[in-house]
C-alpha cells in the first residue's frame, strides 16, 4: 500500500487543490490545466547521459515543462537535479508533491516515490516497493495521457528492461507524442527497443536531435489549439484516406474527422512537409508511411478491468444467467471485438475464474478476440504463451491484485484465441 506524502509548504496552488467533484471531462480539456506542453523523459540505466544531452540540446526557452522520471536507489539521496542543472539554464529542482508543472522548469522524481499528474500539478507517493504494480515510468506516462491528452509527451531514453512501453501505449492512444531514442545511440537499448517494438513510438531519435522534434510538434499544437476543427480540408482528408484504404483495406472515413486532420497533420510536421499535397505524394512514394499512417490512426487505448462498474456488472447479472442452465461439457463461448494488446480478454477470463470458484464449478470457456491491428494482436498472443509464474508473465505489469493474476494465467492460456481480422492470421 502507497502512503500520501504530506504537501510541502508553499509548494501548491488552487490547480492542485482536490477537486470534491472528481475529474470530469475529455482529457483534451483537461490539458487546461497546464496550458502547453508537459514533456515527460523516462530513463532507466544509461539515463544520465541521454538527460544531460537532451538538456544541452534543449532552448531553456521553449515555453515546455519538463518532468524527469529516472529508476533511482530508494535508500540514497538523490542529487541528480544538482548534476542535470549544469547542463541547462532552466531551474531543474526535485519534484515536491502538489507543484503546478511551470513553463520552462525541469522537474526530477525524489528517490523511493512513485509519481502522477493531476490538473497540471505532480502527486507524490512513497513507493511500496511492491514489484506488482505499475513501474515507475508506465506510472506517469498513463497519468500524462490522462491528464493532458494529445498535449502529452512521452520520450523512452537509455535503460534496461521495458518501463515506459506500456505507458507510451497510453499516451499513443490519447493522441500525444512519443519519442523514442535510437537505440544505436543508448547506453542501454532494452527500453528503447521494448519502446519501438511496441508501435507506439511516433519517431526514433538520437536525443539531440529531440529537441527539434518537440518544437515542431508544438508549432502544431499551437494551431490546434487556436483551431479545434481539423487542419485538413475534407476533400484533402478524403483523398488521404482513399490511399489508405486502397493500401490497407480499412476504411476510416466514419472516424472523427479533426481527429484524422490532426494525426495527419502531425505525420506532415514529422516529415518536414508544407501541404497536404505534399504529403499525398509523399504516401505514394514511400510505402512504409501507409503502414505508419494507419497505426497512427489505430487508438488501443485499453487496460485490465477498464470500467469496473460494467465488470462488475458482468459478473453479478449477466453471466450467472448465461451459466444457469448451462451443462458443465457446454462451453461459454465469448467474442472480444477489437481486443487491441488484449487487456479485455484476459480480464474476462479472470473474472470466469473468480466466478467458478465462487459456484464451485468447472466451466469450459473459449474467448476469441479479433483486431484489425496484427501487432496489437502479436502482442496479446505473446502475453497468452508466457510462462505461468506470476512473475514472468506479462500480466505482473499490470495493476491487477496477486491472487487474480495467478487464477487467470492458466485460465486465459486455456480459453484465449487471437485473430487479426485485417491478415487473417
Amino acid at each position: 500500500m502507497t502512503t500520501r506524502t504530506p504537501a510541502t509548504a508553499g509548494g501548491g496552488d488552487d490547480r492542485c487543490a482536490p477537486n470534491d467533484a472528481g475529474t470530469t471531462g475529455t482529457p483534451a480539456i483537461r490539458a487546461a490545466y497546464s496550458g502547453f506542453p508537459v514533456v515527460a523523459l523516462g530513463a532507466s540505466a544509461g539515463g544520465l547521459e541521454a538527460f544531460e544531452q537532451f538538456l544541452r540540446a534543449m532552448p531553456p526557452d521553449s515555453g515546455m515543462g519538463f518532468v524527469l522520471v529516472q529508476h533511482l536507489d530508494p535508500t540514497h539521496t538523490s542529487i541528480l537535479s544538482e548534476i542535470l542543472q549544469r547542463s541547462t539554464a532552466m531551474p531543474v529542482v526535485e519534484a515536491r508533491n502538489q507543484v503546478p508543472i511551470e513553463r520552462n522548469h525541469v522537474y526530477v522524481i525524489p528517490p523511493n516515490h512513485d509519481m502522477v499528474i493531476e490538473h497540471g500539478c505532480l502527486g507524490l507517493s512513497r513507493s511500496s516497493g511492491a514489484r506488482s504494480g505499475p513501474m515507475p515510468i508506465d506510472r506517469f506516462f498513463r497519468s500524462l495521457a490522462d491528464d493532458q491528452g494529445e498535449f502529452a509527451v512521452g520520450i523512452v531514453l537509455s535503460g534496461t528492461g521495458t518501463d515506459g512501453t506500456l505507458g507510451m501505449r497510453a499516451i499513443h492512444g490519447a493522441g500525444g507524442l512519443c519519442l523514442v531514442q535510437e537505440p544505436a545511440t543508448a547506453r542501454y537499448d532494452g527500453m528503447p527497443a521494448s519502446a519501438i517494438q511496441s508501435g507506439f513510438a511516433s519517431q526514433v531519435l538520437a536525443v539531440e536531435d529531440m529537441p527539434k522534434a518537440l518544437e515542431a510538434d508544438a508549432r502544431l499544437r499551437q494551431l490546434m489549439a487556436q483551431n479545434r476543427e481539423s487542419p485538413v480540408s475534407d476533400k484533402q482528408l478524403a483523398r488521404v484516406l482513399l490511399r489508405l484504404r486502397a493500401s490497407t483495406g480499412h476504411d476510416f472515413s466514419q472516424y472523427k474527422k479533426s481527429t484524422l486532420g490532426r494525426r495527419i497533420a502531425r505525420r506532415m510536421v514529422q516529415h518536414g512537409l508544407a501541404d497536404v499535397v505534399a504529403y499525398e505524394r509523399y504516401l505514394n512514394e514511400h510505402p512504409d508511411e501507409v503502414q505508419a499512417l494507419f497505426r497512427e490512426l489505430l487508438i488501443n487505448v485499453t487496460r485490465f478491468f477498464r470500467d469496473p462498474e460494467v465488470f462488475q456488472f458482468l459478473k453479478k447479472a449477466v453471466l450467472p444467467l448465461l451459466l444457469e442452465n448451462r451443462a458443465e461439457s457446454e462451453p461459454l463461448r465469448i467474442w472480444v471485438a477489437g481486443c487491441a494488446t488484449g487487456e479485455e480478454a484476459f480480464s474476462l477470463a479472470m473474472l470466469l475464474r473468480e466466478l467458478a470458484d465462487e459456484l464451485r464449478r468447472e466451466l469450459v470457456v473459449q474467448i476469441y478476440s479479433t483486431d484489425i491491428d496484427a501487432d496489437a494482436i502479436a502482442w496479446a498472443a505473446r502475453a497468452c504463451t508466457r510462462p505461468t509464474s506470476p512473475k514472468t508473465c506479462r500480466l505482473s505489469a499490470c495493476a491487477v491484485s496477486s491472487s487474480r493474476k495467478k487464477k487467470a494465467t492458466a485460465c486465459a492460456r486455456k480459453s484465449a484465441r487471437w485473430w487479426c481480422s485485417r491478415c487473417k492470421a
